[in-house]
């Protein structure tokens, strides 16, 4: 089969780990008989040293031709002046709105074999598997009014929650249908207590609950969710949340699985169900980490999982998605980190040699 995939790296180590992620999706067209046509642009700071804006017309019209995109990370010091007339992040948050991906999806897995990684203790993390999904065009990040402005007694700031009815619908489905497809069971995470498009999400969560008799709904204030992430999230399996919940929900789920560089992301036009393909966007949810870049050392399993979600969602393939899964997992039972993630005292590979070992597992399994 033949696909067009987006390729959109951004700054600091997302090239780095957006090319070993590339290399995978190659390395998948060999193994299983796919072409892979890999078109590239640029995005974010780099963007906007080059071209002058964070992006481009064409670079915009190519993602939305695309039938994937996968992207690495936008931003950093060099571009993070606050009176700027505009900044990397603009980019990407125009990407979102024009591929209309209003649902993030942040799997987190804690791997046996990085127990140690973590700073909490492993009997408290063994077993975690869960999906952290994130509605992503709406809420605060996006409602207007916003802005700032002076007055006589100084400067003020606002900024807007507003939520539709249909924009909660549509995010909640995603939540039930991919409990449906796991353990069963969806936590949904608002301020019911507090906020007035919190008690609206409640509402409809409680309104589609009836629609999925098979799924365990309960719901979850976000102060108590995230303490109880800390203390038992092994009792997790699916959490939804609004787009600044689970900004932070989802970030704080890395500490779980011991780094932000081994957790993938899916941004999603559609709700994903057996037998439907959606377009989609994809990238680690690690920033640009711009104190690392150029060194070799980024972990790039954040950005070669996000292929695995590429493979599922947005391209049908789950057989092929399931193989990177499984060569991530064989490459770190064998004893392979980058340092992010190594035992204190262990040697260590870099990011090229890391997603090489990958490669040659999914390239050996078939």
């Amino acid at each position: 089969m033949d696909f067009q995939i987006a390729v959109l790296a951004g700054d600091g180590i997302g090239p780095e780990v957006t090319a070993q992620g590339a290399n995978v999706l190659e390395t998948v067209g060999r193994v299983f008989g796919h072409n892979f046509r890999l078109e590239y642009g640029d995005v974010g700071g780099i963007s906007i040293d080059n071209h002058g804006t964070p992006l481009l017309p064409e670079v915009s019209d190519l993602a939305a031709s695309a039938d994937a995109v996968l992207f690495g990370a936008v931003g950093g010091p060099k571009w993070d002046d606050p009176s700027a007339s505009v900044r990397p992040e603009d980019g990407l948050l125009e990407l979102r709105t024009r591929l209309g991906v209003f649902a993030n999806i942040r799997p987190v897995k804690v791997y046996p074999w990085l127990l140690d990684a973590s700073s909490l203790k492993p009997s408290v993390i063994e077993g975690v598997d869960l999906v952290v999904v994130r509605e992503l065009t709406g809420g605060l990040y996006y409602a207007q009014p916003k802005g700032r402005h002076e007055t006589d007694q100084g400067w003020t700031a606002v900024d807007t929650m507003r939520y539709s009815e249909g924009e909660l619908e549509r995010i909640l489905r995603v939540g039930f249908e991919l409990a449906q497809g796991r353990r069963h069971k969806l936590t949904s995470v608002d301020k019911a207590n507090v906020l007035e498009c919190s008690r609206l999400w409640r509402q409809t969560a409680n309104r589609l609950a009836p629609e999925y008799p098979d799924v365990e709904l309960e719901h979850a204030l976000v102060d108590s969710c995230t303490m109880h992430l800390i203390q038992r999230p092994v009792e997790f399996d699916v959490i939804v949340a609004e787009n600044t919940f689970g900004d932070i929900l989802s970030d704080e789920t890395s500490v779980l699985a011991g780094s932000m560089g081994l957790l993938p992301s899916a941004s999603l036009s559609g709700v994903p169900m057996p037998g439907r393909r959606t377009s989609g966007f994809y990238e680690p949810i690690h920033g640009t980490a711009p104190d690392i870049a150029g060194r070799d050392i980024a972990n790039p399993i954040g950005s070669i999982l996000s292929v695995a979600l590429l493979l599922r969602y947005s391209l049908g393939l789950t057989e092929e998605a399931v193989g990177v899964e499984k060569a991530v997992d064989d490459v770190l039972s064998a004893g392979h980190r980058t340092v992010d993630i190594s035992n204190a005292g262990a040697s260590s590979v870099g990011t090229q040699e890391l997603g090489k070992r990958i490669t040659d597992a999914l390239e050996s399994s078939r």
